[in-house]
């Protein structure tokens, strides 16, 4: 199999797997390749990168480097939306208070009223999160970031 990377006449990106470049051809000629979002049938291979497997005793990329060169293919809204996220959550840590694994029970205490009301953050599991909601104790994921490891 071979993977092309295709572009419509309105530029929409998309990529394509075929068993050879003559079934390209052929299902291009064709007109069985279409574009997926508008589906025009003018399409053209995009300059592609060969796709060279990594060595296997190839030391890994430090975390850093790996996020520099997804945030270099990403998009200008994705850029943007991951900066707002970064924003958000450096007002969050300024403002409140880091409990940690402790969420879901310092969440609790501050909605009965056991401890002052705050702001706060930390982590908690999906089963804890669901309980919190369904005491009807409001909680809100942050997203995650690509410095997080995600």
């Amino acid at each position: 199999m071979i993977r092309f990377d295709l572009v419509c006449e309105h530029a929409h990106e998309f990529d394509g797997w075929f068993d050879s470049n003559d079934a390209y051809d052929d299902q291009h000629k064709k007109g069985y390749v279409s574009c997926p979002v508008c589906g025009s049938i003018k399409i053209a291979k995009q300059l592609m990168a060969p796709g060279i497997p990594a060595k296997k005793n190839k030391l890994k990329a430090e975390p850093e480097k790996t996020q520099n060169l997804l945030a270099s293919s990403q998009t200008p809204e994705v850029k943007e939306f991951i900066q707002t996220v970064r924003k958000m959550r450096k007002e969050i840590e300024k403002s409140a208070d880091n409990v940690g694994d402790n969420f879901a029970e310092e969440a609790r205490k501050i909605h009965y009223k056991e401890a002052p009301a705050r702001g706060i953050f930390g982590q908690a599991t999906i089963g804890e999160a669901k309980e919190l909601i369904e005491e009807g104790i409001e909680v809100v994921p942050l997203p995650g970031l690509p410095e997080d490891g995600n």
